[in-house]
């Protein structure tokens, strides 16, 4: 049997063979750590003053953080002697078959990623897309929340929306309000022109510029349509719309221009 003094004797010569590495491998996972923290604070920082999307921001950062992490404990297992190469083996066997199990989530995560590098739209703008036309409540890196006219949330696949088409109403800081109005034949082509300019005339939050058009788009079966256009900043486009429309039917009225619509006839039979 051994002695006491023989164990600790073997504890010594462990101590010393292997408590230099020991300290070495303490040593190098705090100044690892430091020095990543450092980094990802720089990135976000750096991100930040370009102005990318704050969901970004935070993902770029953090996945640079764990891979930075995940290469400093595999430094910390060489340096306390351990075989790292069937390591990073097993590890990119794990990788891949998380990939395949997960190719949807991937095609959402990397849809995520696109739209927030390219930027089609961002939170608060209308857009139509997948179908769906809504307001950008939230941009997340796997999915986009709207939110529509009717207060629904619709929760759409980043992967989908960004290899589809998507309509941005709000990028440019305007709308147009296309309406087209159909009036008789009988009405005069100037007066009824100039009875749709007062109409536009009259709402409070319409642009000088682009400058309001209205002209004769065709000439229907039973009326003569005129095109109505004209611009409003994002946030008046509905009520502005909905305003100038009862607008125009009461100057038409005021004007004696008639709307054409589908009249009944009684027949009266001579008995």
């Amino acid at each position: 049997m051994k002695s006491a003094a023989d164990y600790l004797k073997i504890a010594k010569d462990l101590l010393f063979e292997y408590g230099p590495r020991i300290l070495a491998a303490i040593a190098l996972l705090l100044i690892g750590l430091w020095v990543i923290g450092m980094i990802t604070r720089g990135i976000r920082k750096t991100l930040r003053r370009r102005e990318m999307e704050e969901t970004l921001q935070k993902f770029l950062s953090n996945l640079i953080g764990w891979i930075l992490k995940v290469m400093l404990f595999i430094a910390v297992l060489s340096q306390l002697g351990i075989e790292s190469t069937s390591f990073i083996a097993v590890l990119g066997a794990a990788g891949l078959a998380v990939g395949l199990a997960l190719q949807g989530s991937l095609s959402n995560f990397a849809g995520g990623v696109l739209i927030m590098l390219f930027r089609p739209f961002k939170v608060g703008d209308v857009i139509s897309a997948q179908g769906e036309l809504g307001s950008v409540k939230e941009i997340e890196i796997f999915t986009t929340k709207l939110l529509t006219p009717q207060n629904r949330l619709v929760i759409l696949p980043n992967g989908a929306l960004s290899n589809g088409t998507i309509t941005n109403y709000t990028a440019e800081g305007f709308q147009k309000i296309f309406l087209t109005i159909g009036v008789s034949y009988d009405a005069d082509i100037k007066q009824t022109k100039e009875v749709l300019l007062e109409a536009i005339r009259k709402q409070e939050n319409v642009l000088a510029d682009p400058p309001p058009l209205v002209e004769v788009s065709g000439l229907g079966d039973s009326s003569v349509d005129f095109a109505v256009r004209c611009s409003v900043k994002n946030e008046d486009f509905w009520p502005v719309q909905f305003n100038l429309i009862a607008t125009i039917k009461e100057e038409l009225d005021v004007a004696g221009i008639e709307i054409p619509y589908p009249h009944q006839v009684e027949i009266h039979k001579q008995g």
